[in-house]
């Protein structure tokens, strides 16, 4: 699929993070193959997934468009951190591999553009993760398909807020000419109605609709001292 043809599938449309944790009780592919397939059957337009057998496992079995990534390792650059981990993530069959677009260095010692080059060398698209604007206008740049601002408030310098960074997503929207995707913190309907507003192509949301274990967990927080 191109870049035209899936920006236009995805315009003002949402894209559902089916992941969980280590150590979750959702962490098992079979459970997270059913969550995309809730996910389509609600009318999701997309699923992100993490991890080679999952992607795999995910494209096989929903007939939507999969944005792979990889988690791994525990340098501060963990979202798809090497070519390796992305032309993986392609070849297990993922329209487009999200990866980390932050200055930040990658453990292999490569630079966004040279993961960008052997993706599409591979046949799938880039979703360039980033937290701030110069990232995203640098990954843009450097031939990102999307620019999404996953990582706004992960990284040491970005705003640390409860909800999403809306003042990225406009930014962004106004200073490139790739589709910007809304992420990270996108807890309602109202909320991501807002990112499309300010110029959001896509939003993808994920705890707040895949992760019981982190929403039960919120309820109980909420809950009086007993």
């Amino acid at each position: 699929m191109t870049a035209e043809n899936l920006a236009r599938a995805l315009r003002g449309r949402l894209i559902v993070s089916c992941q969980a944790p280590p150590g979750d009780p959702m962490r098992e592919t079979a459970t997270l193959v059913r969550l995309a397939r809730s996910a389509a059957a609600g009318g999701g337009a997309a699923v992100r997934a993490d991890g080679p057998e999952v992607v795999a496992a995910i494209a096989e079995a929903v007939d939507l468009p999969v944005v792979g990534l990889w988690k791994d390792g525990d340098a501060a650059v963990r979202i798809t951190p090497t070519v390796r981990h992305a032309v993986a993530i392609a070849e297990a069959g993922a329209a487009v591999v999200a990866a980390d677009a932050t200055g930040r260095p990658r453990p292999d010692g490569s630079a966004f553009p040279e993961l960008v080059e052997a993706v599409h060398a591979a046949g799938s698209l880039v979703m360039a993760d980033v937290s701030t604007l110069a990232e995203g206008v640098s990954a843009a740049g450097a031939g990102a398909d999307f620019v999404s601002t996953t990582l706004s408030g992960y990284v040491p310098g970005t705003p640390e807020q409860e909800g999403p960074d809306l003042a990225l997503v406009s930014a962004l929207a106004a200073a490139i000419g790739v589709p910007v995707v809304a992420e990270g913190r996108i807890r309602t309907p109202e909320e991501a109605a807002r990112a499309l507003a300010l110029g959001a192509h896509s939003v993808v949301v994920g705890t707040a609709i895949t992760a019981p274990t982190a929403l039960t967990a919120r309820f109980v927080a909420g809950l009086p001292p007993r």
